[in-house]
């Protein structure tokens, strides 16, 4: 790769020497006199990799005529060098949304409101870096406390109760949360896209470039880390850690398909065959399809695994004169979003507690459809909020005080009878 046209900008990249600097400066010297046109150098500057020593660049600056070096750390967005302090790199992420909330602690706006700015505004500020850097998962925790504080105060440089946990915060409103986003599962997920691209569209400039520097003699799916690896594809591996969760060979020729280590059988709990392999020498899902009938050898597979995994194995259609084809297990047309990759099965049960969730919601009947007819009342967005609160009991209850460690009387005021929780108060309301 030699050089890229960007926006209005043109890029030429070549190695710092002097040798190559003169030969860059003649071609566009045979540019200008062929086109007319003048390059103007006191608009153009160059930017050195850190490990260029201070010789080598003023040779190369002479040799081109530039008196301009540029130091920007980030270029269109995106950081151009990353170093070893990963912290201090992407701080300023932190930065730019610690300033929106700033001006948002002003205006005293309601719950329904601050949902809203959350979720357009506060979490959507570091997605463009997101999908091109693992930004840590420190600092997307930096962040969730960042807009949890603000969820729950109300003034600057207040802190508050956080009645409710973020991991309850991050749940879908369907099943009791407000549907913030887990920004580490976010992150992994716009990572898992940009493997999905190399995947399917693998003659990009982008795929060959890193299929020739990392993964040459073999398959992306097979690609590992390597000393001295750019950050970039560092972060790529991690997002195909999270691909690798929720991807399914479609079975074609089957010649590309290992049949112990790779995810080919479609059911929830596992893709992968259960039964111990042994001394089965058979490697290839190629060698369980009969070539004369084009289909599963039954008495193979019967023979082979066990009667869970054989009766999941036949009841896949076989394409032997098609290839064999990554698909995303969680759709039906097999096609990835980064919106179920963000709700894998697995790693969203870890986030979300079903049986705590249960044991909080309510009492009969689905919970999910009780959280629903919350949502789709037709009232203020803020009774709304307030009602999500009480079923969740987390008002500031008398009760829930003293669970704070606060030294209280916890007796309700109007009973004199109970102690004051939301049921006790709003029984007492209504009479």
């Amino acid at each position: 790769m030699s050089h890229l046209l960007f926006a209005d900008d043109s890029l030429i990249l070549f190695r710092a020497d002097g040798g190559d600097a003169r030969y860059l400066q003649d071609i566009l010297h045979t540019y200008e006199e062929c086109s007319g046109q003048m390059i103007n150098k006191e608009k153009s500057t160059i930017m050195f990799s850190t490990n260029t020593v201070g010789g080598k660049r003023r040779e190369v600056m002479q040799a081109l005529n530039i008196q301009k070096e540029t130091m920007n750390e980030r270029y269109l967005g995106l950081l151009v060098f990353v170093g070893r302090d990963k912290k201090r790199v992407f701080a300023y992420l932190k930065d730019r949304i610690w300033q929106r909330i700033q001006g948002w602690k002003e205006k005293m706006l309601s719950k329904a409101g601050k949902e809203i700015l959350i979720k357009a505004v506060a979490q959507a500020i570091p997605t463009y870096a997101m999908a091109c850097f693992d930004i840590t998962k420190s600092m997307c925790e930096q962040i969730s406390k960042m807009i949890c504080r603000y969820w729950w105060s109300s003034q600057e440089k207040v802190n508050k109760i956080h009645w409710i946990s973020w991991e309850k915060l991050t749940r879908p409103k369907g099943e009791g949360g407000l549907g913030f986003r887990d920004i580490h599962a976010f992150n992994l997920a716009m990572l898992a896209k940009q493997c999905w691209r190399l995947i399917h569209d693998p003659e990009s400039l982008c795929a060959q470039i890193l299929r020739a520097k990392y993964y040459p003699n073999s398959s992306l799916l097979e690609a590992t880390t390597k000393n001295g690896m750019y950050y970039t594809w560092r972060s790529i591996l991690q997002g195909l850690k999270a691909l690798k969760n929720g991807m399914i060979w479609r079975v074609g020729s089957g010649e590309n398909i290992k049949i112990w280590e790779d995810p080919w059988i479609p059911r929830e709990w596992t893709r992968r065959p259960t039964t111990q392999r042994g001394r089965h020498l058979l490697n290839r899902v190629c060698e369980l399809i009969d070539p004369y009938t084009n289909g599963w050898d039954v008495d193979l597979v019967l023979q082979t695994f066990n009667e869970d995994d054989a009766k999941a194995i036949l009841a896949i259609p076989v394409h032997p004169d098609l290839e064999d084809t990554v698909a995303w297990h969680f759709d039906n047309r097999g096609v990835f979003s980064v919106r179920l990759a963000y709700k894998v099965p697995k790693s969203f049960e870890r986030r979300n507690c079903r049986k705590d969730m249960a044991s909080t919601a309510g009492n009969a009947g689905s919970v999910q459809n009780e959280w629903k007819k919350l949502w789709n009342l037709k009232c203020p967005s803020k009774l709304k909020h307030f009602l999500w609160r009480l079923a969740h009991n987390s008002l500031a209850l008398r009760v829930k005080l003293g669970g704070k460690g606060m030294d209280i009387d916890t007796q309700c005021v109007i009973c004199q009878r109970f102690d004051e929780d939301g049921g006790t108060c709003f029984s007492n309301a209504k009479k």
